[in-house]
């Protein structure tokens, strides 16, 4: 029997995807309530929420999928504890840093290029696609970003398309996702309006609710909107903007520990 595709919320931007009989990580970030996560140039933030699961509770994975090296996306838990021999789908630039870490299946993907995972005639796609995590110029002192399109296939038709976005802002090149991933299922979005020193990094209620007009995903999943102190934009902000626009009934929250089907 065919399970529905399926994702856990662990936390921030930390799920467990089940798709098509594969089992992603995506994001690991399980430092608890009170521990400092590291931004990078001297800044850190304090996480105001526990993750619903440790390391040693998830299931068997067969890959973890990293949009980019930030201490709240991938932190000193994750850096102890993962098996060393786990795939990790990332940047190049965060691919780099990870085999220094001993993290040997580190895999970058330049812009639109994928890997694929293979299994009784299930293949599932993971491609990288574009991401801006800081606006003009600021944005090069930042990790480089991505999102992933995740597409299930079974004798080579598509069954399932799910765009995960990365903290990545609003911007035009965006666009250019929906032209070549039409029919995207499903849309795991990271919100929180992430500001330092006043500057936006992640996409707020309104960027987020740009993207789900932008994208036009069967299904909206918000994530990543209130584990730390530098999140100023909460949940709320973006389900009233959904509300507002006319597409809330497309929109799926989900607890911390609780598992959703994305169809």
């Amino acid at each position: 029997m065919t399970t529905e595709p399926s994702v856990t919320f662990v936390g921030t931007a930390t799920t467990v995807l089940d798709i098509g009989g594969f089992t992603l990580l995506t994001d690991p970030n399980f430092l608890h309530r009170g521990q400092r996560a590291y931004l990078g140039h001297g800044l850190w933030s304090k996480r105001r929420t526990d993750p619903a699961r440790r390391i040693d509770q998830l299931p068997d994975l067969d890959a973890v999928v990293l949009s980019h090296l930030h201490g709240d996306h991938f932190d000193r838990v994750a850096r102890r504890e993962l098996d060393r021999r786990l795939p990790i789908v990332t940047t190049p630039q965060a691919e780099r840093k990870l085999r220094r870490w001993g993290f040997r299946a580190a895999d970058g993907l330049p812009t639109w290029e994928s890997r694929e995972i293979s299994r009784d005639g299930v293949t599932l796609r993971l491609t990288a696609v574009p991401g801006r995590h800081g606006p003009g110029l600021v944005d090069r002192l930042l990790p480089d970003v991505m999102g992933t399109v995740v597409d299930l296939e079974r004798d080579g038709h598509r069954e399932f398309r799910l765009y995960v976005t990365g903290d990545t802002l609003h911007r035009p090149m965006l666009a250019e996702i929906p032209g070549r991933f039409p029919g995207i299922d499903a849309m795991l979005v990271h919100l929180g309006g992430t500001r330092i020193a006043g500057i936006l990094l992640t996409m707020d209620a309104k960027q987020g609710a740009d993207t789900v007009e932008l994208i036009r995903p069967a299904l909206t999943v918000p994530i990543h909107y209130d584990d730390y102190r530098v999140f100023r934009s909460p949940l709320r902000h973006f389900l009233d903007e959904a509300r507002r626009r006319g597409f809330a009934h497309q929109v799926r929250t989900v607890a911390r520990g609780e598992r959703t089907p994305l169809r």
